[in-house]
C-alpha cells in the first residue's frame, strides 16, 4: 500500500505527529481503536522508523494491530510499569484470550478482580501490589487490593491496553498481549499466562511503560532486555 507521504519531512510535518510522538515516548500504544492516529503511524511508518532509530529505539507494528516504541538504549530513559500493574495487565491479558470474557462484551473490575482471586492466593495478590507493606492484615488487604486494582487499570488505560468507559467499564485491547510475550513460544498460551501469574512472576515481554514507584517494586519487575508491547 502507498504512503500518502512522500518525504521524510511529510510525515514529521503532519499535524498528527507531535501528540503521537509525545504519547509514544511515555509508553502509549496505539492500535485500530485509535483510528486516524494509528492510521498515521502505519502510513507514516517507513519515515518515522529510522527518525526513532536514532534515539536508540524501535519502533514497532504488531500483526495484532498495535504500534508501540521500544527503547533499546537510555536515550530516552528506562521505563517500567510497577509489579501490581504488569500482574493486573498479564490478567487482562489471560481474559483477553479467553473467549467466554470476551462474549460477555465489556467487563469491570470485579471481573478482574474475580479473575486474580482465582489464580493468586490472597496474601500473594496482597505483598505484589503492596510490596511495601511488612505484614499481611486481613482486614484491610481487600480494600488494599481494589484500590490497587483501580489504580492499574487507569494507568493500563492511558497506555493502551484498555479503554474505559461509563460506571468503570472495560474494552480490553489487543495490545494486552503484550503481557503475553514471554510464553508466546508455549503451546497453550493461556495456560502458560495463567501459570506465569499464578507464580507471581511478574514481567512483560521487555522493558515496561513507567517507572516503579519504589526499589521494591523495582527489584519485583524483571528488568528485561526489551520494551513490553
Amino acid at each position: 500500500m502507498s504512503s500518502a507521504f512522500k518525504t521524510f519531512e511529510d510525515a514529521l510535518g503532519a499535524e498528527q505527529f507531535p501528540a503521537v510522538d509525545l504519547a509514544l515516548r511515555k509508553g502509549r500504544h496505539f492500535g485500530r481503536e485509535d483510528g486516524g492516529l494509528y492510521d498515521y503511524l502505519v502510513d507514516a511508518l517507513d519515515y518515522l522508523e529510522p527518525f526513532y532509530r536514532r534515539y536508540g529505539c524501535e519502533l514497532v507494528q504488531r500483526a495484532d494491530g498495535y504500534v508501540f516504541l521500544l527503547p533499546s538504549g537510555e536515550r530516552l530513559g528506562q521505563r517500567r510499569l510497577s509489579a501490581g500493574e504488569m500482574l493486573v495487565g498479564q490478567t487482562l491479558a489471560l481474559m483477553y484470550l479467553d473467549p467466554a470474557a470476551l462474549r460477555l462484551g465489556a467487563l469491570g473490575p470485579e471481573d478482574v478482580l474475580e479473575r486474580l482471586a482465582g489464580l493468586v492466593s490472597a496474601e500473594t495478590l496482597y505483598r505484589l501490589l503492596q510490596p511495601r507493606s511488612r505484614r499481611f492484615d486481613e482486614r484491610l488487604a481487600a480494600e488494599t487490593v481494589r484500590q490497587k486494582v483501580a489504580e492499574a487499570l487507569r494507568r493500563l488505560a492511558e497506555l493502551g491496553f484498555l479503554d474505559q468507559g461509563e460506571e468503570g467499564a472495560l474494552h480490553l485491547r489487543p495490545a494486552l498481549m503484550r503481557f503475553a510475550d514471554p510464553v508466546r513460544d508455549q503451546g497453550d498460551l493461556g495456560a502458560a499466562l495463567a501459570r506465569l501469574v499464578a507464580r507471581g512472576e511478574v514481567v512483560l515481554g521487555g522493558e515496561t511503560p513507567d517507572r516503579p514507584e519504589a526499589e521494591d517494586e523495582d527489584r519485583a519487575a524483571e528488568d528485561l532486555d526489551e520494551h513490553p508491547r
